[in-house]
Order: structure tokens, then C-alpha cells, then sequence
């Protein structure tokens, strides 16, 4: 089975001062916001649409290639062997309130680009530490894998 997902890497400036968004999914760990593709939806609808609920942010695409793309596999009880490919996007975040999908994660949360660097690093998927790495970069902040 193949299972395709869209989020992104979301960030804004607040005085002048870039903030990074993370979220920490229902098994307490930091990640970026990101959600199944639906029917009919192309792959930067789902992103916007994904963020948008599970964190209450509106964003706009900031390019039109993907950060990355990752591929991975997991075991599912109901479907087996799953290989998931995830679409990360550069998001900037224009308009809405900042609250968790509770059914989904457990909180979200506007971080500067160092301290989500360090979640990512010590509380992260290690598949995203590139996504983010590449994103920072984009944004201006160069990051070291060890820091």
C-alpha cells in the first residue's frame, strides 16, 4: 500500500524575529504539521489544508518545489506494510490562531529557529532533521547537525 502526505516547514516573523512552528504529535514527539492526501486534492492543497487544521494557521507556499520529499515505511495493524511519502513544503503563516488539533496532536507551539533546531535534534523524527535543516537554510540560519 502507498500512502502519500503533504505538510511544511511553517514560519513567520513577529518583531522583526523569525518563528519557526513545531508541533508534538500524540506520542509526544516534535514535528512538523503534516496530513494524508485527499480525493481530489493536489499535493500544496493538502499541505495548506493539514496545517491549517491540525495547528489553526493559514500559510501560503513560499516555493513552488517542495523543501523534500521523504519516503518511508511503517507497519500498520489494519493495512501492513506501508510505504509513505511525505511533501514538505516552505510555508509562511498569514493569518489565524495558533491551537492544537487535539484529536490529532497533542500541542503546537512558535519556536525560534535555534530552539527548533534543538527539539528536532533531541526530541525529533530523524527523518525530518534535513527538512528542517534545509528550510533554516532557506531562511537565513545555517544550523549544525551535532548542536
Amino acid at each position: 500500500m502507498r500512502e502519500v502526505s503533504a505538510g511544511g516547514v511553517v514560519y513567520k516573523y513577529e518583531n522583526g524575529k523569525l518563528l519557526i512552528q513545531m508541533i508534538q504529535d500524540r506520542f509526544g514527539i516534535m514535528t512538523l504539521a503534516k496530513g494524508k492526501m485527499e480525493h481530489g486534492e493536489i499535493i500544496e492543497q493538502t499541505a495548506l489544508r493539514e496545517i491549517e487544521e491540525e495547528t489553526g494557521m493559514k500559510g501560503i507556499i513560499k516555493e513552488a518545489d517542495p523543501l523534500m520529499v521523504v519516503n518511508y515505511q511503517y507497519d500498520s495493524p489494519q493495512l501492513g506494510i506501508v510505504d509513505k511519502e511525505v511533501h514538505y513544503f516552505l510555508i509562511e503563516a498569514k493569518e489565524g490562531v495558533l491551537q492544537a488539533q487535539v484529536e490529532e496532536i497533542s500541542g503546537v507551539e512558535w519556536l525560534t529557529p535555534e530552539e527548533a533546531w534543538h527539539k528536532q535534534i533531541h526530541n525529533g523524527y530523524d527523518n525530518n532533521n534535513d527538512v528542517l535543516q534545509r528550510a533554516l537554510l532557506k531562511l537565513g540560519y545555517e544550523v549544525q547537525e551535532n548542536e
